[in-house]
This record gives structure tokens, sequence and C-alpha cells, in this order.
């Protein structure tokens, strides 16, 4: 680099990336573009090189903005983790915290726990981003992944936080009109509503029964003529009497207390879907991550239970 990094330009960047543009970035940091603009102009002519490639629709990074990038998040998360380390004993949780999660869950579980937790704690900013697939283990966008599942990465820390008991149900009418499956196999004759999340594996029911020598574990492929990446979509599918669902019980639960949906194949496990809280093995001395993960695992407990 021709010249030094000055201190402002790193998490100026780091928004920046997160935003993903001029105008999003100017927002964000209540500035206007043209000055956006020329912080961005500014920086490139200390770093010597193009950090970002600009059109008129997108932004994106060049290599050695992505290097950049990885460096200057990097930095902030170690100032602001050796600022709470020098002062963890004398202070509350404080600074930004990025927080991913899934889209039903995140939607109704995770967002009302943020809510009840900067009430608790002020000094904490929470930024929440909700998808269908969870980010990489070795992206640094996100300092806490709410996720199903324990990632097998052992170079990340795994809280479990509930657990997560998936249920087949369909709604009494479905099940008169077209019949009660008795087997796993008896599913490839009904219509099995779809949901693309994460990464398992799409249009594939892996349903285990028995025990001991007797346990067997079947691999479903099922049919149906509607798909969603929502899960809330998909159990309003259900409740309007069009197929069998394959859903965790924290979303279900209230229908089936109810008798609006029924359970079947009840004899029947599926994989297991745990909840999971993940995040660098170096965060695990952060007080604002180690303070929010108790929180949402006190959160979720009473629900944990009633499932």
């Amino acid at each position: 680099m021709q010249d030094t990094v000055l201190p402002s330009d790193l998490g100026f960047f780091s928004t920046l990336a997160a935003s993903g543009s001029l105008s999003a970035t100017a927002r964000e940091l209540g500035l206007t573009a043209a000055a956006v603009s020329k912080h961005l102009t500014q920086m490139e002519s200390r770093a010597g090189v193009p950090l970002v490639n600009r059109t008129t629709r997108r932004m994106m990074l060049t290599p050695e903005g992505e290097l950049y990038l990885e460096h200057a998040r990097r930095i902030l998360d170690e100032i602001n983790e050796l600022s709470e380390l020098l002062g963890s004993a004398k202070k509350r949780p404080e600074g930004l915290l990025r927080v991913n999660a899934t889209l039903g869950f995140g939607r109704s579980h995770v967002a009302p726990a943020i809510s009840k937790f900067v009430a608790a704690y002020p000094q904490v900013s929470v930024q929440l981003q909700l998808s269908v697939m969870p980010p990489p283990l070795t992206d640094d966008t996100f300092d806490v992944c709410i996720r199903f599942g324990e990632p097998p990465d052992t170079r990340v820390v795994a809280r479990r936080l509930a657990p997560n008991r998936r249920v087949l149900c369909a709604t009494p009418a479905y099940l008169a009109r077209r019949g009660t499956p008795i087997t796993p196999h008896d599913l490839a004759k009904h219509n099995c509503i779809g949901i693309r999340q994460g990464d398992e594996a799409y249009g594939v029911w892996r349903l285990t029964t028995g025990s001991g020598a007797a346990r067997k574990t079947e691999t479903v492929k099922i049919r149906g003529n509607l798909t969603t990446n929502d899960g809330e979509i998909a159990v309003k599918w259900a409740l309007d009497d069009h197929g069998i669902l394959l859903r965790a019980e924290w979303d279900v639960k209230q229908y089936l207390q109810d008798g609006k949906l029924v359970q079947v194949l009840s004899n029947c496990e599926t994989p297991n879907a745990d909840i999971f809280a993940v995040y660098s093995q170096r965060h695990q001395m952060s007080n604002r991550i180690r303070a929010f993960v108790d929180f949402i695992a006190a959160e979720l407990a009473p629900a944990a239970q009633a499932a």
C-alpha cells in the first residue's frame, strides 16, 4: 500500500461491503452518496489499487477489496474483543452484534428474542439478516448464526440452544380425501409439500423406524405440486388441505393442539435438526456474544419444553 490505512476506513469499508451499494451505504451512515464515493476514492488512492468495481446497477469488490475486507473485519473484531476483555468485569455488553438466522425461525423466534435482548442491553446494536441458506462457516460477515443441525466444522463453536423435533402432518380433510399413510413407502402416493431450505437435500425425506436390530432408515422421494423456501407458507398450504408437510414441531404445535393438523407416521423419526448458535472460536470471550447466546437460549427454553 502507498500510504497508511486510516482506522476510520476499516468500519467504513465493512459497512460498504455489507450494504452492497454506495447509495445503501450512504443511508446506513447518514451521509450523501457523493461523500461515500469521495471516501472510497480516497481509500483507493491510499491503497494504490482499486477496491471496488462500480457499475450502474451493482458494486463488486475486487480481489484486493476482498482481501482488504477480510483484514478490516478481523481488526475490528479484535478491537471490540480487546475492549470487552479489558472491561468485561465492569461493563455491560455493548457494541455491534451481527446475527444471521433462517427465514421462518428467524422471523418467529429470533427476532422477538432480539427485541427483548436490546431492551435489556441497550448499549448493544443488533443487525439481523434472514436467509434461506446459512452463510459459510468461514464467513466473517456475521458474529452469530442461528442454524439447524450441529455443523461438522470443529473450527467454530456450536452451542445447542434447543431440541427441534420434526413431525409429519396434514389436515383431517386431506387425510379423509386421500387416506392416511401407514408406512413411509405410502408417502409416494401422497401430495407432499416441499420446502427448499438450507443445505438439505430437496425432495427427499429420510425416515427411521424400529429399534435395535430392526431399526432402519428409508429414503422417500416425495412428490407434490407445491414447493416453497418459506416454512410459514408451507404450513399455510398444509392448512389449506393441499397435502402432507414435514415441519418442526415449533411451527405446527398450535395447529396440532387445536386439531387443524393431525400428525401422521408418528412412529417415524426424522434427521436431527436441533437449534444451534454458531460463532467463531475467536469470539468465545466476547462479552456481547456470550450474553446474546445465553439470552436466546433462555428465551427458547420454555417453547422447547412445550414443543
